[in-house]
């Protein structure tokens, strides 16, 4: 029985016997009851001493009031009628949550594994394996209504075309990020056919680490460790030393100058991971980690996919964590309250029917024939992105026609005034405030009054 096996069951009988003792006494039962959380702050920390590097600090958990609304927003996320968020399930599988939403979401992403699995793109595939299997399903066996799939075989199918292409082109079929995510969902299975990724991941982070977001490279650093712990080749395993290495002092050094963040509010869940499962690669520099969960509590996150990549470290997990969680009878049984996913709306001093005004600018200087178009709209106070865009369209639907698509992080723009983002192209419309890139989607921006945005086409 491996390492991380035998900590996860004295974990769990952790569990056991702590909510043994909670049915013997009250204490403290009602204010954990009228927060909706199953578990007390004991057994959550617990639970978070299971990761690869030991005991998570207390001060390191989120608080379990911040924890609970998080599980509410993604319960009722789960509950969506459009297409299921693997990420989600995942994100609930690592934080303790097997509520009747959790359930529903696991049985719909069965089914859209069994009947999509082969179109969908390799990060997808990996996304869709490690939620099963933190569901702890048979992953060469998914089965919804008569009909099963093969998700390890997709999987190695779609690393082995990554790979290809990379060796051929210089790049991924995909996107970096994607293959990170394939290879440590493979290795995570102790699957083959993620070693060859695992080498290139390494030496792209070596020799382009400054042009890669913080994102790219927990992605592509997490599966780095996996390797680590499953390689037991010399060469291998100074390359992957001292690249990890790298990467997570750089992680360290970012978060100082930035006050608790890792890149981005929205990356840095993803970067404390990382941080998590690589402690042994940064010793003997130490870690602050309180300062990143106070950063992120603080911001008190609401987009469901923002939160789904920031709580599974919030509670001392990691993706890597997805095969070692126990699926009994006997695991908990976490839920949360249905809290209102908007509470901050409305805390402003606004007047109810205000409106702001905000200039939008597309532009096209990379294809075909370049452009410039400005337009100014008003909008009501509180509005997101997407109605400005709206208003603009509306204003002048030639010029400043779109379409969208809709993701995980809410609707896309993938077409502004005619051209269309590609893949193929490695194109994608840009939006800024200003000078800045914008750090949320068009659905869950809110622009201010006199904001200046931009669409701009780009290349990645």
């Amino acid at each position: 029985m491996d390492r991380s096996r035998r900590s996860a069951q004295h974990c769990w009988r952790q569990l056991r016997a702590e909510r043994i003792r909670r049915q013997r006494g009250t204490a403290g039962t009602e204010v954990l009851r009228m927060l909706g959380v199953a578990l007390s702050v004991a057994v959550l920390l617990a639970l978070a001493g299971c990761g690869a590097e030991g005991l998570v600090p207390q001060d390191c958990i989120v608080n379990a009031e911040e924890r609970a609304r998080m599980l509410g927003i993604l319960q009722l996320s789960a509950m969506d009628s459009g297409l299921p968020n693997p990420s989600v399930l995942l994100a609930l599988n690592l934080a303790g949550d097997s509520s009747k939403a959790q359930q529903e979401l696991l049985e719909r992403i069965k089914e859209t594994a069994v009947k999509q699995a082969n179109d969908m793109s390799s990060g997808q595939v990996a996304l869709y394996t490690l939620a099963l299997l933190s569901s702890c399903c048979d992953l060469r066996h998914v089965e919804a209504h008569g009909q099963s799939v093969d998700l390890i075989s997709i999987l190695q199918e779609k690393m082995d075309e990554e790979v290809a292409h990379w060796e051929e082109e210089g790049i991924p079929l995909s996107t970096l990020f994607s293959v990170g995510l394939d290879a440590q969902a493979l290795c995570v299975m102790g699957a083959s056919g993620y070693q060859s990724a695992v080498t290139i991941l390494a030496k792209q982070l070596r020799s382009s680490q400054d042009k890669l977001s913080v994102d790219e490279q927990a992605m592509m650093a997490l599966p780095l460790v996996c390797a680590y712990n499953r390689n037991e080749l010399q060469s291998m395993q100074d390359l992957l030393n001292s690249t990890l290495s790298k990467v997570t002092n750089e992680f360290l050094e970012n978060q100082n100058k930035g006050n608790g963040f890792i890149g981005n509010i929205y990356s840095t869940g993803l970067a404390m991971q990382l941080l998590l499962a690589a402690g042994k690669f940064y010793a003997p520099q130490k870690w602050d980690c309180t300062q990143p969960v106070a950063a992120i509590t603080e911001h008190h996150l609401q987009q469901p996919m923002a939160i789904a990549q920031a709580l599974p470290a919030l509670v001392g997990k990691t993706y890597l964590d997805s095969a070692s969680l126990d699926c009994s009878s006997e695991a908990s049984k976490t839920t949360s309250l249905q809290l209102d996913p908007n509470p901050s709306q409305g805390m402003e001093a606004q007047e109810v029917g205000s409106t702001i005004t905000v200039k939008y600018t597309i532009t096209n200087n990379l294809v075909g024939q370049f452009f410039t178009y400005t337009t100014t709209v008003d909008v009501p106070h509180g509005s997101v992105l997407l109605v400005v865009l709206e208003q603009a369209e509306k204003s002048d639907k030639t010029i400043f026609g779109f379409k969208t698509e809709p993701t995980s992080w809410g609707p896309m723009v993938v077409s502004i005034h005619g051209l269309a983002a590609s893949e193929t192209e490695r194109t994608y419309w840009q939006f800024l405030s200003g000078s800045d890139a914008l750090q949320e989607g068009v659905g869950t921006y809110e622009p201010h009054d006199g904001e200046h945005i931009q669409a701009v086409f780009s290349t990645y």
